[in-house]
C-alpha cells in the first residue's frame, strides 16, 4: 500500500486554508508525520483570554483527518464531539497529538488529545470519519 509522504501530509495541512489563517502551526514528527502547535494569543482567545473552542475543535478535527491521509485515505468528518478539561490561556503552547481507533473501507474513527509539552492534557476530541477516497491508487 503507498502512502503519502511527510511533505505530502505538511502540504495536506496547509491545504486547509483555515489552519494558515489561524496562525497554527505545522510541525513535522520523528514518525514521518505532523502534528498542529499553537502558541494562544489574543487572536486565537474569547472573552476571557483562553483559547476559543472553536479554534481547539478546528485543530483537532484536522490533525484526525491528516492521520486519516497517512494511511492513504481521503475523509470527511461525519461526526465530532470534544471535551474541554482546562483552559488554554493565552501564552500557552499546545499540540495535536491523534490516533486512529478503527481504519475502516467505509469510515474510520480517530481521537485526538490537546496537550502542552509537559503532557497536561487540556482536551480530547473523538471523530467518525466517511473515506470518499485515496491519495494513490494501489495500482500506482
Amino acid at each position: 500500500m503507498l502512502k503519502p509522504t511527510q511533505q505530502q501530509i505538511i502540504e495536506f495541512f496547509h491545504q486547509n486554508t483555515v489552519i494558515d489563517f489561524m496562525g497554527v502551526e505545522v510541525v513535522p514528527t520523528d514518525d514521518g508525520e505532523a502534528r498542529l502547535e499553537l502558541c494562544a494569543n489574543d487572536r486565537h482567545a474569547n472573552l476571557y483570554s483562553m483559547a476559543h473552542g472553536g479554534v481547539l475543535t478546528t485543530m483537532a478535527d484536522t490533525a484526525m483527518g491528516a492521520k486519516c491521509l497517512a494511511l492513504n485515505k481521503r475523509v470527511v468528518t461525519i461526526s465530532l464531539t470534544i471535551e474541554f478539561m482546562h483552559a488554554i490561556m493565552t501564552g500557552t503552547r499546545v499540540f495535536t497529538d491523534a490516533t486512529v481507533l478503527h481504519d475502516g473501507r467505509k469510515t474510520m474513527v480517530c481521537e485526538c488529545r490537546i496537550v502542552d509539552a509537559a503532557g497536561k492534557l487540556y482536551s480530547k476530541a473523538s471523530a467518525t470519519f466517511f473515506v470518499t477516497g485515496k491519495l494513490f491508487d494501489d495500482e500506482s
